[in-house]
């Protein structure tokens, strides 16, 4: 297959592009590198991918770039990129959230609707819930985000759905819960753990730890994507998570196990637009998609953690 996947020199993107690629299908990747963390890390992500055949990187923004020529190259598109941050979307940093998730999610599905797409699958995320009072969140719960983030993501997942029902752009939507493992972001809960712990300088930990996070873990995330490829019903949505909600006060004594060090706690006051709880309702995920969590928590944490050693030691 020819596949198309933005976002390719992020976290999720990177691993989605090395799967496809694995399984011997054309990949066109495509990033602008914003600035949101370290370009040097973006690089990291793809510098394997660069040499490898059938992969084609084309750095350029998504709001700019010719996508009508770009998706006459391919067939499946994976549209991963995004302002990511819910803390950072406050202020005048909203503008690149308008831009980056709702702008250029609209501008893809434009021109999809008069290309030969088969399908189009788009990377939600949990925050498009918000607080929502059903634990576990189903697909059919209330959403009700709680940051300007969350707000942009479902504004594109929606545009998703109406350029379905109105256009026939054969679009799918994943909602991603807390994506953890090897590349994670830095901005991320277990990133800043622990490089704080390579740095030698105190956990900072926001709120009381008792909110919890249905954490996934990268390989069940790249499976589910994949799925939603073959068996995804066009028109759909489907929440992508571990169904295995977690404290995060409670993940601290696996981190000191792995480390093998006593965390130092900063406890600082809880931010605007983090949510107390989130926790994947993924029933409709196992009918259709065949998915389930497969990967342990403790074990994905400890790969997470050698490939966080390993980064900051270059």
């Amino acid at each position: 297959m020819r596949c198309l996947v933005t976002g390719a020199a992020g976290f999720i993107g990177s691993h989605l592009c090395r799967k496809l690629l694995q399984k011997d299908h054309t990949v066109i990747g495509v990033d602008s590198f914003t600035d949101f963390y370290a370009r040097w890390i973006k690089e990291k992500n793809i510098q394997d991918l660069r040499s490898m055949k059938n992969f084609e990187f084309i750095e350029e923004d998504l709001n700019l770039i010719d996508l009508e020529q770009l998706l006459k190259r391919t067939e499946y598109v994976f549209h991963l990129a995004a302002q990511a941050g819910v803390r950072t979307s406050w202020g005048g940093e909203f503008y690149e959230y308008t831009r980056n998730n709702i702008d250029a999610t609209q501008r893809l599905l434009e021109a999809a609707r008069d290309s030969q797409t088969k399908k189009v699958i788009f990377a939600s995320s949990s925050s498009v819930y918000g607080l929502c009072s059903d634990l576990p969140m189903k697909e059919t719960s209330l959403l009700s985000p709680f940051s300007p983030y969350g707000v942009t993501k479902l504004a594109a997942e929606q545009l998703c759905t109406l350029y379905f029902k109105n256009h026939n752009v054969p679009a799918v939507s994943l909602r991603y819960f807390t994506v953890f493992g090897p590349g994670q972001r830095p901005d991320m809960a277990f990133h800043r753990f622990f490089r704080a712990v390579l740095e030698d300088k105190p956990v900072t930990l926001f709120g009381d730890g008792t909110q919890t996070r249905d954490f996934s873990y990268i390989d069940d995330t790249i499976k589910a994507t994949l799925a939603a490829l073959e068996r995804g019903k066009v028109g759909e949505i489907y929440n992508i998570g571990g169904g295995h909600p977690r404290k995060l006060k409670d993940i601290i004594p696996l981190i000191e196990d792995i480390c093998q060090k006593r965390l130092d706690i900063e406890w600082l006051e809880e931010q605007k637009g983090d949510v107390p709880h989130t926790f994947a309702a993924i029933e409709k995920a196992r009918k259709d998609l065949h998915y389930k969590s497969e990967s342990e928590l403790y074990d994905g944490l400890k790969e997470e953690w050698n490939w966080l050693r390993s980064l900051y030691s270059t």
